[in-house]
């Protein structure tokens, strides 16, 4: 709710299409999930406006596997390889991609899986995106594994996981830190600074591309 708010208030505009990254899923939560987080997009976007459906794109980004991608001619893998074929689910639409530079070795690509597709993307539109996002992540001057969407959502995670830490505070999948004596006082932020009116990308001016993450946890 707080990012369409975002975007509306920086454009004027409402976003024609969202697509929307999900990282840590596993095969066996693809459909609770997509149920799931797709409700709440929905309520998210009728509380912005009666009747306001924009189409979505829902993508689950994974790295987390054992498939492997090796040169055959070259001294390294290229980086831009797509593998769409083969090794591929046999009716589901996804792919791998190897967006980044492997300097040694094999490398390990992005397994990305299309779960909804309202914007009735091709799939070398779909991949050419995936593609240009990984170039585009503000740490690094080359391209990385991953969209930078989720490489952002894992640190805003990961900087709200040390403010519960320091504050001492009990919040999903963990405990509290140190006895209540330890407990630091956390200084107010500028509503004007937070993450949260960062995390969108306007790719156009009527598209927005999202990111989730999911609750903190100790691990």
């Amino acid at each position: 709710m707080e990012l369409l708010l975002a975007f509306k208030t920086t454009t004027g505009l409402k976003p024609l299409r969202i697509i929307f990254f999900r990282d840590c899923v596993s095969e066996g939560m693809f459909k609770m999930v997509l149920l799931k987080e797709m409700d709440a997009i929905r309520k998210a976007c009728s509380s912005l406006e009666e009747g306001y459906l924009p189409t979505v794109t829902f993508i689950v980004v994974q790295k987390r596997h054992n498939t492997r991608l090796f040169p055959t001619k070259e001294d390294y893998m290229d980086k831009r390889t797509v593998v769409d074929t083969g090794i591929c689910h046999p009716s589901e639409h996804d792919f791998y991609l190897c967006s980044h530079a492997g300097i040694q070795g094999n490398s390990r690509p992005a397994h990305y899986r299309v779960l909804l597709d309202e914007n009735k993307f091709s799939a070398d539109a779909l991949q050419m995106l995936a593609n240009d996002l990984c170039c585009t992540y503000a740490r690094c001057t080359r391209s990385v594994s991953i969209v930078p969407p989720t490489y952002y959502a894992h640190l805003a995670a990961l900087r709200a996981r040390s403010y519960l830490e320091r504050s001492g505070a009990r919040y999903e999948g963990g405990s509290s830190t140190g006895p209540d004596d330890s407990r630091i006082e956390l200084p107010e932020i500028d509503p004007a600074l937070l993450l949260r009116y960062l995390m969108f990308y306007p790719l156009s001016i009527r598209w927005i591309c999202l990111a989730f993450f999911p609750p903190c946890s100790t691990k």
